[in-house]
């Protein structure tokens, strides 16, 4: 089946990805290959800088937002901001699917998804005005 839309709500342990059509949507759940570590600068380190981001972690769940036409990107924190970076450096195809980045807790996965449909037909009739 042919999903047009995708909402992807991450954080720094796990990224939900719902592809979304009228009456269908799949589901998959990506995880960082090591357990979250703490990003924040070290304190007392010399160079005070913070731990790298997961990059592959990034590159899977680019991956598994293929297929997708409009993409909406959420989450709780920083995770969605360092996602946006990771496409506008490594994917560039993503880039111009990527709809909009929005500020979203802890939702469910029915949660998601009406928040996704509702954005998506928000979007689309302002497009059509």
């Amino acid at each position: 089946m042919s999903h047009f839309h995708a909402v992807v709500w991450l954080d720094h342990n796990e990224a939900h990805i719902m592809h979304i059509s009228p009456d269908d949507v799949e589901k998959s759940v990506v995880s960082p290959a090591t357990p979250h570590r703490n990003l924040h600068r070290k304190r007392g380190s010399v160079s005070g800088s913070r731990q790298p981001e997961d990059q592959q972690y990034y590159h899977e769940v680019v991956e598994a937002l293929n297929g997708a036409t409009e993409i909406l990107i959420v989450g709780p924190g920083q995770a969605k901001l360092e996602l946006i970076k990771h496409i506008h450096s490594h994917d560039h195809a993503v880039s111009d699917k990527v709809v909009g980045v929005e500020t979203v807790d802890h939702p469910s996965d029915s949660q998601l998804v009406a928040f996704a449909r509702k954005y998506f037909v928000a979007k689309d009739r302002m497009l059509s005005q």
